[in-house]
């Protein structure tokens, strides 16, 4: 058990900044700690944003635990305001609920810990199943300025799939609506408006087609759920390993479990409007090795 006496210095910050602070514990696992009631204030039960007072007595009966090695984190570029990071396939982003600890926002804020600065988040999110490049902000200005380049579309995502057969043409625009069934968590491609419909662009060249297989390379001109897998599988070639779009008996056959899609490049489309970050301005991040390429497409070098 660990208790602390709030003093005047600290009282009005919220408990789960304070526990952050004093514990360095990953958000998710302040957070099951304050479900399960092995984090008290007063012997009570608190929400974590509850503003301490001072004189509260804040009370830990979490279990110290033998600290296991944080997993590596790839990350592809840091400065002084951005880091951009290689998420694997199977990895969260992020995890609002608090249940998941393992996240690539915990990993990368672990190595910031262990390093003596503030925690980072991501700008945005790339899916469960999808690998690729991620990118956190430092600091609140940092935050905004790269939320705002996003919504501008001056900020340019590239991907790298794996699909089934060959497309033609092999290179084009993808133009269609699409709408989402949140309950469901997917989305459906039409080719006119209806209703909750919005309208979802996709240029793609294809880079190599082997064995019944095409690399093509995909950049997104709207940001819209499912882009990508769901606009190729209603062109008639779905991603290899993509159960919800394609087809899983085709995708165990060939052995894949994930949709084969990669975040592989991001360029820097702005200038001074960028203010601090506009030194970022033309600058291209991208990966240079991508284990699906090499597994299909060995000998491939990328664009």
């Amino acid at each position: 058990m660990e208790e602390w006496r709030i003093t005047k210095n600290e009282a009005g910050r919220r408990l789960d900044r304070f526990l952050a602070e004093k514990k360095n514990w990953p958000r998710s696992f302040f957070m099951k700690a304050l479900r399960t009631n092995k984090i008290k204030v007063n012997r009570k039960k608190e929400d974590p944003a509850y503003r301490l007072v001072e004189g509260d007595r804040v009370t830990s009966f979490v279990l110290a635990k033998e600290k296991k090695p944080s997993p590596a984190v790839d990350i592809l570029y840091e400065d002084r305001w951005i880091l951009a990071v290689n998420k694997p396939a199977g990895l969260l982003s992020l995890d609002v609920t608090g249940k998941e600890e393992d996240t690539l926002l915990n990993r990368v804020n672990g190595v910031l810990r262990s390093r003596g600065e503030p925690p980072a988040y991501p700008v945005h999110r790339i899916d469960f199943n999808t690998s690729g490049i991620l990118l956190f902000a430092k600091d609140k200005e940092a935050g905004q300025i790269l939320d705002r380049m996003i919504k501008e579309r001056k900020i340019k995502k590239s991907y790298l799939c794996v699909v089934r057969g060959s497309l033609r043409p092999p290179a084009g625009r993808l133009e269609n609506q699409i709408f989402k069934d949140a309950r469901k968590n997917r989305v459906y491609v039409t080719e006119e408006p209806v209703k909750g419909s919005r309208t979802a662009v996709t240029d793609y060249r294809t880079l190599v087609e082997r064995g019944g297989l095409s690399l093509v390379e995909c950049r997104l001109l709207t940001g819209r759920t499912h882009q990508i897998r769901s606009q190729m599988a209603h062109a008639g070639h779905p991603l290899l390993g993509d159960d919800k779009y394609g087809s899983k008996e085709w995708n165990r056959r060939m052995g894949e479990r994930r949709q084969l899609l990669c975040s592989y490049q991001v360029t820097f489309a702005f200038g001074q409007e960028a203010g601090p970050l506009a030194g970022l301005s033309g600058k291209t991040i991208e990966m240079d090795h991508i284990p699906f390429v090499d597994r299909y497409f060995k000998g491939t070098r990328l664009p």
